[in-house]
């Protein structure tokens, strides 16, 4: 028994460093095959109510979708990229829509966003895709 709860403690232990879910399912398993040593059961069934209570839990956490990862829009996301929401200067746009503007001391491709008027003057970075800045008016042209 005092191993099956040993284990179970590592396995909280190594669920605090790495910040998933499945070591707290181990643990939970072990923490079961501890208990059903503690009431006499035999080692086959320790390992039963170890395995059922793992595959119980993952069924849970699966059905919860707390182990869906959090897909983040990277390019769209100012939390992640903080080009997102700085303001730029275009002079002028290209036929294609397209223009070089001056940003963090370089020359940058930039793109006017779908649905926006191409016009001259201050633009907000509203996405990058790779190495091109996409843009909206940041005010609205008199």
């Amino acid at each position: 028994m005092w191993i099956w709860l040993g284990l179970a403690a590592l396995a909280l232990i190594g669920e605090l460093a790495t910040g998933t879910f499945y070591l707290l399912l181990v643990a939970l398993g072990l923490a079961a095959a501890g208990a059903s040593a503690w009431f006499g059961m035999g080692l086959e069934w320790q390992l039963v109510a170890c395995g059922v209570v793992l595959i119980l839990g993952l069924l849970v956490l699966r059905k919860t979708r707390v182990l869906k990862k959090r897909e983040v829009n990277s390019a769209r996301n100012a939390d992640v990229n903080l080009d997102i929401g700085q303001t730029v200067s275009v002079e002028a746009w290209s036929e294609h829509r397209t223009a070089r503007v001056w940003y963090r001391g370089a020359h940058w491709q930039a793109e006017l966003a779908s649905g926006q008027t191409p016009h001259a003057g201050e633009h907000v970075i509203v996405e990058l895709r790779g190495s091109t800045l996409v843009l909206k008016p940041a005010a609205a042209p008199r």
